[in-house]
């Protein structure tokens, strides 16, 4: 890992030199070089957008992919984009001059969808979901006018369980986050390299670099959701048995439909015996 001040990254310039801290981005480096490498990410020569809110999950992916590429372990060019989408009080230079001091490639985009979302839905209502697939369709957009073959998102271990279980308790289904997604319109991929990664680890590490943290709570809709009350259950969980969520996490990379009740993924009809056999 090149640490030395004449040969790094400004985007870890001033990092803590606590062993603690390197063993901190030593693992966050690992994990997200893990799941590139297993869920078969890179396109050589490939441009990735790697999208880029202000919080902490996204900082520490732009600095994972950057760190690497620097280190010639990710081939392909990265450009970080923000959609400024016209919350209340978003501080839209934040963002533009981070990157510009880190000397990173970037696109700020501004679309007002906030006042989409708030001209269609009540004020009791939770806008996240509507602004999510606003969201996502501008992205999609984006990425094609910059030539890039992927869309590159923050998600992290945590955010894959917290869908497992909402999916579990108010979907009636099994499923969680896919590292690796083609979109609807078959042109685009989508990857979550940071699905191997505890958002604690994120948040520790955002922090230790001081990097410039963006609230994800500006449109003031966060109180109360699904994903905020599973996201409760699982830290008492956690409290009462530490290491609990990588059990669970594990356990997402491990199933076994024979032991499941979905026909679809199953052929218990087509099971036989052999009646030889005592």
């Amino acid at each position: 890992m090149k640490d030395s001040s004449t040969d790094i990254h400004p985007i870890f310039a001033g990092a803590p030199s606590s062993t603690s801290f390197k063993k901190l981005r030593k693992r966050i480096i690992r994990q997200t070089r893990e799941a590139i490498e297993s869920y078969g990410m890179i396109e050589r020569g490939a441009k990735w957008m790697v999208c880029l809110s202000g919080g902490k999950d996204s900082y520490t992916l732009l600095a994972a992919l950057i760190e690497l590429q620097w280190r010639g372990l990710l081939p392909v060019e990265l450009l970080a984009v923000n959609l400024d989408q016209g919350q209340p009080g978003f501080p839209s230079g934040v963002l533009p001059e981070f990157l510009e001091r880190m000397g990173i490639p970037h696109r700020i985009e501004y679309q007002d969808t906030y006042s989409i979302v708030t001209g269609k839905l009540p004020d009791t209502a939770t806008y996240c979901s509507l602004c999510s697939r606003l969201r996502r369709g501008n992205l999609y957009r984006i990425a094609r006018e910059e030539g890039c073959s992927a869309v590159v998102l923050g998600h992290h271990r945590d955010d894959a369980l917290e869908t497992f279980f909402m999916n579990l308790f108010h979907g009636g289904k099994l499923a969680a986050m896919p590292p690796k997604l083609v979109n609807d319109e078959g042109d685009l991929f989508v990857y979550r390299p940071l699905i191997h990664v505890a958002e604690e680890d994120c948040e520790k590490f955002a922090t230790a670099m001081n990097y410039p943290i963006i609230p994800c709570d500006l449109c003031g809709s966060q109180d109360g959701l699904q994903r905020q009350q599973v996201k409760r259950i699982l830290d008492e969980w956690e409290k009462r048995s530490p290491g609990r969520r990588n059990v669970m996490f594990r356990a997402l990379t491990n199933t076994n439909p024979s032991h499941l009740l979905d026909s679809a993924v199953f052929d218990f009809a087509g099971l036989t015996r052999d009646p030889k056999k005592p």
